[in-house]
């Protein structure tokens, strides 16, 4: 985009900042604003022309963006072309605008949502799981059995080299002390557990692994270890009664709020699991109905995000960093695709916003702020300075719009009920 300023607007600009700087200049002699136009002007100079085009090029840049009804979506990347008093000012702005796109049709979409109710036998696993919690281990005078737990010293090596040479950010599968391991399939490194059945307290053991192709740290992949391990303890796990002691324990009456609890909880995660599914094929429905160009710089925006939330979530599961460097690629073009299918989204539920005047009202980003300062236990006031310092205000009426734009097309969608066992398209 090209503009050009009369240089007769050029001017005006010019005595405007001038007075602006002779207001506040200082002269010894002269109070405060009173110093002789032409002083200020030979002082300042430089800072005064600097800062008349500064807002030449804003307030100009912003009208003709105004003027030719542009949606930017970048910040704009000005080349001045000739600035100079007396003559007119031309300048180039290069920017990135939203794509433009016939909606395609978001009434009656169809989608598949699994119809499935909580079974007596849900019920069962679930308070299993919080007879789990609440179990007690107790040291046993016998040897190892399958599903006791074992408490273990060991060392490892693969092909005569320690693996704590091999594999110094992973300790837990080069060597520990007092280990617990439950013997059970699957449980630890694959084949560990299984070996120390029939041990017993105060005996050691020599066993043989092969990591499998595809172990998590890459190091051992399609190797075979040797572990020298002692045998400290013996455990065998028991499990509280289901009776109202329990259930108090838990913060209920009885037996029967517990189980009546824990039924609803079980149908209020389905009710989300399958409300989230119908969103997805909704999503996805939309994405394949329409294509258009995507603004670069926002896809590299938002491929970063993604790539940062996909190192700090492996991070976080102790993936080591070169581990993680050496997915870089599939990392990169997995994020790069995700970011791409962000993007055109979000254009996509703005439009419909825009078209069935869907807005997120004061109100309703307040609302949003009192629930997540309550989560966070923090007051209201300094959430909001936080969120807006960086930018979290404009991200959470983006949150709440979105959502409410979903609930509209959930609300249209053309639903086929399914059983749980066909699954979803």
């Amino acid at each position: 985009m090209r503009v050009e300023v009369e240089a007769q607007a050029v001017e005006a600009a010019f005595e405007k900042v001038t007075s602006d700087f002779q207001r506040h200049a200082r002269f010894p002699g002269f109070r405060p604003g009173k110093a002789p136009r032409d002083r200020v002007a030979k002082t300042y100079a430089k800072e005064i022309e600097e800062e008349t085009k500064k807002e030449l090029l804003s307030e100009n840049f912003r009208k003709a963006v105004k003027d030719q009804k542009l949606n930017v979506v970048s910040v704009p990347d000005i080349e001045e072309i000739q600035f100079e008093r007396g003559q007119p000012l031309q300048f180039a702005a290069t920017i990135e605008i939203a794509p433009e796109f016939e909606l395609p049709e978001y009434r009656k979409l169809p989608v598949r949502r699994e119809v499935g109710q909580v079974t007596d036998a849900d019920i069962e696993r679930a308070l299993d799981v919080l007879r789990e919690q609440r179990a007690t281990y107790v040291d046993v005078a016998r040897p190892v059995q399958a599903e006791d737990f074992v408490v273990v010293n060991y060392t490892g090596t693969s092909e005569g080299k320690p693996l704590a040479e091999l594999v110094p950010d992973a300790p837990r599968l080069a060597q520990q002390n007092n280990f617990w391991v439950h013997i059970k399939p699957g449980s630890f490194i694959p084949g560990f557990g299984e070996q120390l059945i029939g041990g017993q307290a105060g005996e050691h053991r020599s066993i043989t692994v092969d990591f499998p192709d595809n172990f998590v740290s890459p190091q051992l992949a399609g190797r075979k270890a040797a572990y020298e391990v002692d045998v400290v303890q013996v455990k065998q796990r028991v499990l509280p009664e289901l009776n109202d002691e329990l259930a108090r324990v838990y913060g209920a009456e009885d037996m029967t709020k517990l189980r009546e609890g824990v039924r609803q909880d079980l149908q209020n995660e389905l009710n989300f699991k399958q409300r989230k599914d119908v969103r997805n094929q909704i999503v996805r429905a939309l994405l394949d109905r329409v294509q258009f160009d995507l603004p670069e710089s926002m896809v590299i925006s938002e491929t970063r995000n993604v790539i940062y939330d996909i190192v700090r979530e492996n991070q976080q599961r102790g993936i080591s960093k070169e581990s993680i460097d050496k997915q870089k690629d599939e990392i990169y073009n997995f994020a790069s695709a995700s970011a791409k299918e962000r993007v055109k989204i979000s254009f996509l539920l703005k439009r419909i916003a825009e078209k069935e005047g869907i807005r997120a009202d004061e109100h309703e980003i307040t609302q949003k702020i009192l629930l997540l300062a309550h989560q966070h236990q923090m007051k209201p006031d300094k959430l909001t300075k936080q969120l807006r310092d960086r930018g979290g205000l404009n991200e959470l009426h983006e949150e709440i719009l979105t959502t409410k734009v979903l609930d509209f097309l959930e609300l249209h969608a053309q639903v086929e009920e399914v059983p749980v066992s066909a699954g979803t398209a």
